[in-house]
């Protein structure tokens, strides 16, 4: 078995022999040799190689004839095969001489061929990279130039369409590397222009705002019927085109290259034209920066800066200086710098979208109007020129209708000016009391002589003033009141042009501006005028005439304060008789006045009687006069010759001077009584004088004879107009008791007393018990012997039993 086994193996690897390439025979050697059996397994092979080569053997016979053959035609073909040779090698020889020219310039095409497709591969990279460059030095040109918004239009076309098409080249790695360099270079050189610009219309906000007033000013001289003309009148330029700006939608041209900021525009106006305040300004600057930061997409950074500094700004522009209220120029710069950053901010706000809105622009005039009238409320207290406070009012005015044209709500500032009209006025007033005082202290007080008619006229064409009698009289004449009176009606006809000046441009209506100036007028007549004819008649050493051309002077203004009505109403075009109407208290004012003169002159004729009295030397211990006649004590003449001389020359009595004024009827009449009076009250005051302890009968009889003088002043009538004997009712209580002393007529006095019949009605109990002690006084020490005369004891009991009724009387009457 185990040899069949291994003839079968040694079969099977000799079919792998035969049937396997000899590259993989190796292992299958191996097998043999690993084995026991390679010697028998040779024998095998030589068996087999011994049949192939049996089988060899036998296809060769069968197929050697036919290879003789082929050999012998492979022979034959061989001589022709080397005469073909020969012919291609002589044929060759000639191709390759002649194909040598062919050869060379096959070589010259190829070349070509490569040179031609180089060149476009060239042309087509420089068309593609031209561009790049022309673009390339455009953006250099343009940043050389400073347009920046250009240049970064440039520079996009260049980083997103241009070096993509490019490709990949080392100087476009380079112009892509110095692109975010470039952008950062154009936003900071943008900014540093807006910076310049800021300063610039911060520097000029004078002149613009200057500029701006100026156009508001000559808008208002327009006729009113023209049609309302645009708000802000353009210059030159302005009416020539509207800005390129616009027509690209934000404003002002962005591709604008002059970067000044103000312009000089005096070489560009006409004889005739004045520039818009907009053409003073350009704003290039600010819609480059703003283009440019929006296409960098910072617009909200540009935006929060831009906004930030103008607010700095305005804080500067509104904080005045500290002696603006010195000057009208102060103010004028103030509101100059004011006027010119609005008009800045209000341009911008409407040539851009939404750098500035309106709600920004409403915030900052919110912040500078409270600012504003703070600062003139302070400063306009410290001013006391009625002058420059109306030439302030009105660069107010102007200053509000400038930034009302531009929309801006300016009622506050009309509010304002309604309280500085309480100023303006308290400030009128002090300077009409300056101007009053002064033409009292000029005033020589004495009636206006008037030679000619043209004088005449012109007096009467100062104050309203109708005398018919004295129309008649011829030239030279005088009128009644002095030159007080025209000058004070022209001053008060002053102070209401003054305050109708104030209530110019204030948009009230004819009735408040009415009502304002009659309320002014008012405080002038109530409180100013009052005090300095106060003034004028309680000053020193004024004289009676001065008196009575006060009262003279204050009648005739009294009766001009209708005409003062009607020259009010002719001004204001408000009738007088319109309901709720402010009247003039000018009537209470002049009757104040002249009661107070009145007064005075009553208070200055006392006085001078009291200097008269003063000289009065009387006896009181005198003995009772003989037979002759007792004469008037000589104080009391002279006394009676001053008052009438006084009283002659005051009521222009027949033969008396016209040098002084006339006192009026009703005046005269009671400045007579009242020095009656006080002579009377005088004279009686002496009789009861506590220092006087004695008086005797001598003297009351020597008193007697003065009094009998007075009222013979008094009788002799030394002012018309008194009914009766009315003057000698001063003397009245005096003349009763001395009749009742000097004819002892005591028992009709105390059996009539307190009757209306009563003799002595106005001797008062008092009076007689005080005189009666000091009679009784006289009567004890007179004589020290009088207790040893019966008369004398008979009188000392009668005077004793007299003064125990008067005190019975009294004492029944006050019970």
């Amino acid at each position: 078995m185990a040899s069949l086994e291994t003839a079968a193996e040694h079969e099977r690897i000799l079919r792998e022999i035969e049937s396997t390439d000899t590259n993989c025979i190796g292992p299958t050697l191996r097998s043999v040799y690993d084995g026991q059996e390679h010697g028998l397994f040779m024998e095998k092979l030589d068996a087999r190689i011994r049949n192939h080569d049996r089988e060899i053997e036998k296809m060769c016979n069968h197929h050697f004839q036919g290879f003789v053959d082929s050999i012998t035609e492979l022979l034959k073909v061989r001589g022709e095969a080397q005469k073909l040779k020969s012919q291609v090698t002589e044929t060759n020889g000639h191709l390759q001489e002649n194909g040598k020219e062919l050869t060379t310039s096959m070589e010259e095409l190829r070349q070509c061929r490569v040179q031609q497709r180089n060149i476009a591969t060239t042309i087509d990279k420089l068309t593609h990279c031209l561009p790049v460059l022309e673009m390339y030095s455009r953006l250099q040109e343009q940043m050389r130039a400073k347009r920046y918004y250009p240049a970064l239009r440039t520079l996009e076309q260049l980083e997103h369409t241009c070096l993509p098409k490019a490709g990949q080249y080392r100087f476009c790695s380079i112009m892509a590397e110095n692109i975010p360099k470039l952008r950062i270079q154009i936003r900071d050189t943008a900014m540093s222009q807006l910076r310049d610009f800021l300063e610039s219309i911060r520097k000029h906000s004078d002149k613009i705002g200057q500029t701006a007033m100026k156009q508001a000013q000559l808008q208002r001289s327009l006729d009113s019927s023209v049609s309302p003309q645009p708000r802000v009148l353009l210059g030159r330029r302005g009416r020539k085109a509207a800005p390129a700006a616009i027509r690209a939608g934000m404003g002002v041209n962005p591709l604008s290259e002059q970067d000044t900021g103000i312009l000089d525009v005096e070489d560009e106006e006409e004889e005739d034209e004045v520039p818009g305040a907009q053409d003073l300004v350009d704003f290039s600057p600010v819609y480059r920066c703003l283009h440019i930061y929006t296409v960098l997409g910072l617009r909200d950074v540009f935006e929060n800066y831009y906004r930030k500094q103008r607010r700095k700004q305005a804080r500067l522009v509104l904080q005045p200086h500290s002696n603006m209220h010195e000057t009208l120029e102060g103010y004028r710069r103030y509101f100059n710098q004011i006027v010119g950053f609005f008009v800045v901010e209000d341009h911008v706000l409407h040539t851009t979208q939404g750098l500035v809105n309106r709600a920004y622009v409403e915030e900052l005039w919110e912040l500078a109007l409270s600012k504003i009238v703070a600062a003139l409320r302070t400063h306009s207290s410290y001013c006391d020129d009625p002058d420059l406070v109306l030439d302030l009012k009105n660069l107010i005015v102007l200053f509000a209708d400038t930034l009302q044209g531009y929309g801006f709500p300016v009622s506050q500032l009309f509010d304002m000016l309604l309280e500085m009209r309480e100023q303006y006025g308290e400030i009128l007033l002090k300077r009409w009391n300056v101007t009053f005082r002064q033409v009292i202290d000029q005033d020589n007080y004495s009636p206006i002589p008037v030679s000619t008619e043209e004088e005449y006229r012109q007096y009467t064409s100062q104050c309203p003033f109708q005398d018919p009698e004295l129309e008649k009289l011829p030239f030279p004449k005088k009128l009644p009141f002095s030159e007080f009176v025209p000058k004070v009606y022209c001053q008060l006809k002053e102070f209401i042009y003054a305050c109708l000046k104030y209530s110019e441009d204030l948009h009230l209506s004819s009735t408040e501006v009415d009502d304002m100036i009659r309320k002014s007028t008012n405080l002038l007549l109530t409180r100013t005028l009052s005090h300095c004819l106060q003034y004028a008649i309680k000053k020193k050493n004024v004289g009676l005439a001065e008196l009575v051309q006060v009262i003279i002077n204050t009648t005739h203004l009294e009766q001009s304060c209708h005409f003062l009505e009607e020259f009010i109403s002719n001004i204001t075009n408000v009738p007088p008789d319109t309901v709720n109407a402010t009247k003039l208290y000018g009537t209470s004012t002049f009757k104040d006045a002249r009661h107070a003169a009145e007064a005075e002159i009553y208070t200055s004729l006392n006085a001078k009687i009291d200097q008269f009295l003063q000289l009065a030397d009387y006896d009181w211990m005198a003995a009772v006069p003989g037979g002759e006649n007792l004469a008037a004590s000589d104080y009391l003449i002279d006394l009676i010759a001053f008052l009438k001389s006084t009283f002659s020359v005051f009521t222009n009595l027949p033969g008396t001077p016209i040098e002084h004024a006339t006192l009026p009827g009703k005046v005269a009449q009671t400045a007579c009584m009242s020095s009656c009076k006080h002579i009377s009250t005088s004279l009686m005051q002496l009789l009861l004088d506590p220092e006087v302890r004695q008086i005797s009968m001598g003297a009351l009889h020597q008193l007697d004879t003065d009094v009998k003088e007075c009222e013979s002043f008094a009788r002799a009538g030394p002012v018309a107009g008194f009914q009766g004997d009315t003057l000698l009712l001063a003397f009245s209580d005096l003349r009763q008791l001395l009749d009742l002393f000097t004819q002892w007529d005591w028992s009709t006095y105390l059996a009539d007393y307190g009757k209306p019949t009563c003799k002595y009605l106005r001797v008062n109990p008092h009076t007689a018990l005080a005189l009666l002690e000091k009679m009784k006084e006289t009567s004890r020490k007179n004589n020290v012997f009088a207790q040893f005369r019966k008369t004398d004891r008979d009188r000392q009991k009668l005077i004793d039993t007299i003064i125990k009724q008067l005190r019975n009387l009294i004492a029944q009457h006050h019970t």
